[in-house]
């Protein structure tokens, strides 16, 4: 097939991507300020961020996760013009969602103690728990704002959700100027300032979101007299086999990069502040890629309803395409400015950490060098995983990729990653094997669901 099939759809991917990767890189943002900010307090409280929100990262992926399965079910149903299967597939994920990020605070909660336990300088572990606190509670907006969000999405209303991350945007990085530092009377707060912005933000931010759906006609009759608590188990069973798998395969993708900050920990707080640099940095360029892993699920659940295959295989290369054409950039990037980005991160005129501040900045900048590497394979199995999930196709997919981070991935990231050894190098060396598998592991299925379906409506 030539190459104008593929980039004749290069338009429309981008209408629909570009409003979800602007909103993400808000969520992004945002992290980045704080870090910044952060930063300038000193590696130990940069190092107790990173600490902090290894927790958060691992139960928000879950929450995140489970909430991709509404896109798919709104995204058919749209597409068969099924307003009442649509309502239904928004109703029960928006009321599993509201549930499950309840259960993942107090969950939280519970796990705190474990980083007493985990081998972190006594120091960040100390700054990070009360952080952890707050965060954790802002996760029960942040999640019941995503059921919303994917149900946007499913409607291909991609704008809305970004406009609302906008707003908690601007609102975050007040907040965070005022109560980190203590500017303009506001009490100087620290990291918890920190914690405290994010927390009003998330919740800024789901009003928000209800009120700009209840406006529009498309949406208000989705958003509006939701009868709550009145369930199908048919409709909850349906989200709950599509959403728990998905929430298993973002878990072990977050988790092993998780495992990469407890791992950098183990090493010293310098090497965990620079972990978190390059996690921060990497994650920014990973939101173009999920941006159009939406795309992917929104455009492959339309064609999936519409029972045209073939449009739906190359529909979802084009968009495996566009994601390639960007990661490449992105890796020419990382490479030459390796040596510059981390100095975002901290002070380095700062005469009393200056010692702490060089080796913070020379290990950063080696890992964004593996970063480099990785964002081809990142960008294709998340990219992959999208497409399948607009398939509904989650169990097979989720067995690859616990294979592929975890099997492949971790274990070469512990071996490689202690002091004796590669040091925290080692450990992004692990990343890049497990995305790199997962990514060859997914494209395969892919191919070969889309061959079999186009073969059994020949």
């Amino acid at each position: 097939m030539v190459l104008s099939n593929y980039t004749k759809e290069f338009r429309y991917n981008l209408k629909l991507a570009t409003p979800v990767i602007l909103g993400m890189l808000g969520h992004t943002l945002v992290a980045f300020v704080d870090n910044i900010m952060v930063g300038q307090l000193g590696s130990a409280e940069l190092a107790a961020v990173s600490l902090g929100n290894s927790f958060i990262f691992i139960a928000m992926s879950i929450g995140i996760g489970f909430s991709t399965a509404i896109t798919p079910l709104v995204a058919e149903a749209d597409g068969e013009n099924n307003f009442e299967r649509g309502k239904s597939a928004f109703k029960h994920g928006l009321f599993l969602c509201t549930a499950l990020g309840l259960v993942l605070f107090l969950l939280l909660l519970v796990a705190k103690p474990l980083m007493y336990v985990m081998d972190q300088p006594e120091e960040v572990v100390v700054l990070a728990a009360p952080y952890l606190d707050l965060v954790a509670f802002s996760l029960v907006p942040l999640i019941v704002f995503q059921a919303f969000k994917q149900f946007s999405d499913g409607l291909s209303l991609t704008k809305y959700p970004m406009y609302a991350t906008v707003i908690a945007n601007i609102i975050n990085i007040i907040l965070n100027y005022l109560l980190i530092f203590g500017a303009f009377g506001f009490p100087e707060m620290g990291i918890v300032g920190a914690a405290l912005g994010t927390l009003i933000s998330r919740f800024v931010m789901l009003i928000y979101m209800w009120w700009l759906l209840a406006k529009k006609k498309k949406s208000k009759a989705y958003v509006t007299n939701i009868k709550f608590f009145q369930l199908s188990k048919k409709a909850i069973n349906k989200l709950t086999g599509l959403g728990f798998p998905s929430a298993m395969q973002m878990l072990f993708e977050v988790a092993i990069f998780t495992a990469a900050i407890w791992l950098s920990g183990t090493l010293g707080k310098n090497p965990q502040a620079a972990n978190q640099i390059a996690l921060n940095l990497s994650s920014m360029t990973f939101m173009v890629a999920m941006g159009l892993s939406v795309a992917a699920m929104i455009r492959v659940g339309n064609q999936k309803g519409l029972k045209d295959f073939k449009a739906l295989k190359r529909i979802a290369e084009s968009i495996f395409l566009v994601g390639f054409m960007f990661a490449v950039i992105f890796a020419l990037l990382f490479v030459v400015f390796h040596n510059v980005l981390p100095h975002l991160y901290v002070d380095a005129n700062d005469p009393i950490n200056a010692v702490d501040t060089i080796e913070v900045i020379k290990i950063a900048s080696t890992l964004l060098l593996a970063a480099a590497v990785f964002q081809i394979s990142d960008s294709l199995q998340v990219i992959v995983l999208g497409a399948l999930r607009g398939l509904q196709d989650v169990k097979i997919p989720t067995f690859m990729t616990f294979v592929a981070y975890w099997l492949i991935g971790f274990p070469v990231s512990y071996y490689l990653g202690k002091e004796d050894a590669y040091g925290s190098l080692g450990i992004w060396l692990g990343l890049l094997a497990g995305l790199s598998s997962a990514a060859i592991l997914l494209f395969f299925r892919f191919r070969y669901l889309t061959r079999k379906l186009i073969a059994n409506k020949a």
